[in-house]
């Protein structure tokens, strides 16, 4: 089966698919220039890097999970200054409470009035370490934030700066004194990324750029944040053929019975995914396109940014557990035997 589908006859000449691929070219020139440069300070992470760009031409947030050191703060921190846009990195701990991110009322004895004071959640890139560590009611504020872009304080509604990304991080090997996301909170990051140690020759690369005590490379402004926001329109008009269409949908009823049953993983699902994963798949299948320079979605691109869409939305169950069956087994096993457009 064709998994790079071209689209459809009596579409390609047309003006609008003409147009269409005329703005992908002109909006998406920045991208070259940004990997090179990102790539100038963080060595590998390449699949990092994209799922945040992703995330950054569909207004998504990224869930990730990797243990410390492997640059996950760094490749954020890097990114903020190549788009030239705020960034503001989060500590979360047991004792924090909401007005540490969203800010609170201050009294000014002087003239006896309020006076609003705004939290670090006005930027543009959140970087939320360890969101886990927070109780619930931190961990809401955020999530609120999150969902709506605007927050509360007082009797004042404040919108949040655009582009608005919040990067979550988990470490998936202590779990002492946490406070798991509930599954309604974690089905609102677009994404669950699992970051990897690096390969040997990463490893050695590593060693070669970052052991000295000098200051590290500072990355250059190449990309405005009003282009990846511009860039934003062109991802929404790509073409997405009515079979791809219906296979992200046939990806997503895969993971609920009654289809899940027909597929052999029938006691092994627990929950399925939610409607907000077919939009999610949708939206990051686009902005893959995108990110190859292309003005149609193919059936790869489902395929690429799956995994990364499903794996938080999709739970098993205590059989599958001890049969040492994951999400992600569950996921591959749809991905091969679902037919391909």
């Amino acid at each position: 089966m064709n998994q790079k589908a071209a689209p459809p006859p009596g579409e390609q000449g047309s003006s609008t698919m003409r147009a269409t691929r005329e703005m992908v070219e002109e909006s998406s020139t920045w991208m070259t220039p940004l990997r090179d440069e990102v790539a100038r300070v963080i060595v590998g992470q390449r699949h990092l890097l994209d799922r945040l760009l992703i995330a950054l031409l569909t207004n998504g947030h990224v869930l990730l999970e990797g243990v410390p050191g492997l640059a996950k703060t760094l490749t954020l921190k890097t990114l903020a200054s190549c788009i030239s846009v705020q960034f503001k990195r989060l500590q979360f701990t047991p004792d924090m409470l909401p007005a540490d991110i969203v800010g609170t009322m201050i009294y000014n004895p002087q003239d006896g009035a309020f006076r609003t004071k705004h939290g670090p959640i006005f930027s543009n890139l959140i970087l939320a370490d360890e969101i886990n560590r927070a109780p619930a009611k931190v961990q809401s504020a955020l999530l609120e934030a999150m969902q709506e872009r605007q927050v509360t304080i007082g009797d004042e509604t404040y919108s949040l700066p655009r582009p608005f990304l919040v990067l979550a991080t988990q470490n998936p090997l202590e779990q002492e004194g946490t406070y798991p996301l509930p599954e309604a909170q974690i089905d609102r990051f677009m994404m669950k990324v699992i970051v990897d140690y690096p390969t040997r020759n990463e490893e050695r690369a590593i060693l070669d750029a970052m052991a000295t005590s000098e200051p590290m490379i500072a990355p250059r402004t190449v990309v405005k944040a009003e282009q990846l926001v511009d860039a934003r329109h062109v991802v929404d008009m790509l073409f997405v053929d009515e079979k791809i269409r219906d296979y992200i949908v046939d990806i997503v009823l895969a993971t609920r019975p009654p289809i899940a049953a027909g597929l052999e993983l029938n006691g092994y699902i627990q929950t399925g995914a939610s409607p907000r994963a077919t939009i999610a798949l949708t939206l990051a299948a686009r902005a893959m396109a995108f990110l190859n320079g292309r003005h149609f979605v193919t059936p790869q691109d489902v395929k690429s940014v799956a995994m990364d869409v499903l794996r938080h939305r999709v739970s098993v169950t205590y059989e599958a557990e001890a049969e040492n069956v994951t999400s992600k087994d569950v996921i591959e096993k749809i991905l091969s035997t679902l037919p391909v457009p």
